[in-house]
């Protein structure tokens, strides 16, 4: 924060500095230098262009008074950004690092396909290449990150997830990539997938296709 502050303070003085030095005529033709440079890095070559040409309106700025909210309104509304950071280079430099949004599941909504970001936000996807589970149903976004925190809580793994199916009650069932698909409460979900966990290891188990632990001390299997 002192940081911060001590950079305004020398800012000002440097304001101060040169509109002082000026006499009445040279301060009517004095102009604040234009942002003539921005450097956006942290992703691909193809993104970081992207990202420069929606930044590009900013070059009618100068540096010294640019408005932080003013980027973070550009940058927001570009779907794959989790988070970014903004450094000035005076009197004419922005430089702006980017953190991708980490891809968590595929969706399909209104017949085209998105992918879920850690950002809590849909990005569209041209085509399926990642190996990310599909969540089929009318996904509630937070709903997800919650069956997350779960699987994350429990000694499940999240990588064998192939597909997810979320129903308009707010329970999950999970198909994994061995064939299994999983009935899940609505509650206890981190208990319940160290139950499966546990019970998945022993040999009267290794063939099952559908176990049900919907209902609490009850267990329905179809092999």
């Amino acid at each position: 924060m002192h940081t911060k502050k001590n950079k305004k303070i020398l800012i000002y003085l440097f304001l101060f500095c040169i509109i002082g030095t000026l006499n009445n005529k040279n301060l009517s033709n004095f102009h604040f230098p234009k942002i003539n440079q921005i450097n956006i890095s942290g992703l691909d070559n193809q993104e970081n262009s992207e990202i420069l040409k929606s930044l590009e309106v900013l070059k009618s700025d100068n540096l010294f008074f640019l408005d932080p909210k003013k980027i973070e309104k550009i940058i927001n509304n570009i779907s794959y950004i989790d988070e970014f950071n903004m450094s000035k280079k005076y009197p004419t430099t922005l430089n702006v690092k980017i953190q991708k949004a980490k891809y968590m599941a595929y969706t399909i909504k209104d017949n085209k396909t998105f992918i879920l970001g850690s950002n809590k936000k849909l990005i569209v996807a041209s085509d399926m290449k990642k190996k990310l589970p599909l969540i089929y149903g009318d996904l509630e976004i937070e709903k997800f990150f919650d069956l997350k925190k779960d699987i994350e809580r429990s000694n499940f793994e999240f990588d064998e997830v192939k597909n997810l199916f979320f129903f308009t009650s707010g329970r999950w069932d999970i198909e994994t990539f061995s064939g299994v698909i999983i009935k899940l409460p609505r509650s206890m979900v981190d208990e319940t997938l160290n139950f499966y966990v546990e019970l998945i290891k022993k040999n009267d188990f290794k063939k099952i296709k559908t176990i049900d632990l919907r209902q609490k001390n009850q267990v329905i299997i179809n092999e």
